[in-house]
């Protein structure tokens, strides 16, 4: 078999932590190509432009300074010329330029192409919910799988041990995803319940930003771990109801469910917005600019999409905590009310 070519479609906070991982990882197999070509937004850095400052001094000095990147992870500013050749395309933008980016591919890409998804997010669609793996599939005809789990990004660049899961129907595909992105200090675990990894990793944001009220509004950790349960019961239910197919409650014990929810509520920009959100009184939108260093917020615009999901679905009582996130981002409801989502939860689903 040809040795295989891995293309990167993104280059911020996590695609670069992803590409130090591929880049090395290829290096050491006769599988693949040694040069892995990472699409680069191109934005100029102190007179210099990124993707030159990349491919000369091997460092993403906006979105992961202080990490060197492998030599053989080539920036392409050109979306087509970066994956022209590409027999595997990784993606991980933001979700919200998903259509532009596969718009611009599409018909430019090689016969048999597959990809993997590593973005965090859903869309609303003509019939309700939108899988990000959808919309790929639809608009370029490719396979694709998914990659989610507890995996912050600078602490999987500083090589701390971590896990992930990959959502993966093609066992071959699955054991040659699991060789670009294993590593001593990155364990994957393949399953084939790949709407309900991909569907964590969306929800998973919204829960955060609850958890980032609890803290700005001085809570306390009782609260919080309320939330992460609620938010959790929440994420299963809707996984239940809008999944293709059967979804498996062992998945969200997985990377991609409990571990990744722990973590983002921890850890994650959605909860740290969240609480200066509480804390300043200043809209989601200028937190953004402020605080993120141009990386795009997730949760706020994800609970916005599932809420026109519910709505249309007549559902809206039944998911009070992703129901009192959107309300708070965007129609101004009192974060003081938060509470309430918790203290008149159901008990069960």
């Amino acid at each position: 078999m040809p040795a295989l070519r891995v293309s990167i479609i993104g280059s911020g906070n996590w695609g670069s932590a992803i590409a130090k991982i591929i880049g090395c990882n290829v290096q050491g197999s006769n599988r693949f190509q040694p040069v892995v070509n990472m699409w680069v937004f191109e934005e100029v850095i102190e007179g210099r432009k990124l993707t030159e400052i990349i491919n000369q001094d091997h460092e993403n000095v906006k979105y992961l300074p202080g990490h060197k990147l492998p030599r053989n992870v080539v920036a392409i500013p050109d979306l087509v010329k970066a994956t022209e050749d590409a027999d595997i395309l990784v993606f991980v933008i933001p979700h919200q330029f998903i259509h532009r980016i596969c718009d611009q591919l599409a018909g430019h890409l090689k016969s048999g192409v597959y990809g993997i998804s590593l973005i965090k997010g859903v869309d609303e669609g003509p019939d309700g919910l939108k899988l990000i793996s959808d919309i790929i599939r639809e608009k370029l005809g490719i396979e694709i799988s998914v990659l989610m789990g507890a995996n912050i990004a600078s602490e999987v660049a500083d090589e701390k041990f971590c896990e992930t899961t990959i959502g993966c129907k093609n066992p071959r595909h699955g054991q040659i995803f699991k060789e670009i992105f294993q590593t001593p200090n990155f364990r994957v675990t393949v399953v084939d319940d790949c709407d309900t990894v991909e569907i964590c990793g969306a929800l998973k944001n919204i829960v955060a930003v609850g958890a980032g009220f609890c803290d700005g509004l001085d809570f306390g950790d009782n609260t919080k771990a309320a939330v992460i349960r609620l938010g959790l019961m929440e994420m299963v239910a809707f996984a239940k109801l809008f999944c293709k197919g059967s979804v498996s409650t062992n998945t969200f014990l997985e990377s991609c469910g409990v571990a990744d929810l722990i973590t983002t509520c921890y850890g994650g920009r959605n909860r740290k917005v969240a609480e200066a959100f509480a804390k300043t009184g200043k809209s989601i939108e200028e937190l953004e600019k402020e605080m993120l260093n141009g990386q795009k917020l997730q949760g706020p615009q994800a609970s916005a999409e599932v809420y026109k999901i519910l709505k249309q679905k007549d559902l809206v009582d039944k998911f009070p905590l992703f129901v009192a996130v959107y309300r708070i981002c965007y129609e101004r409801c009192p974060i003081q009310a938060f509470i309430s989502c918790l203290q008149n939860h159901p008990e069960h689903y």
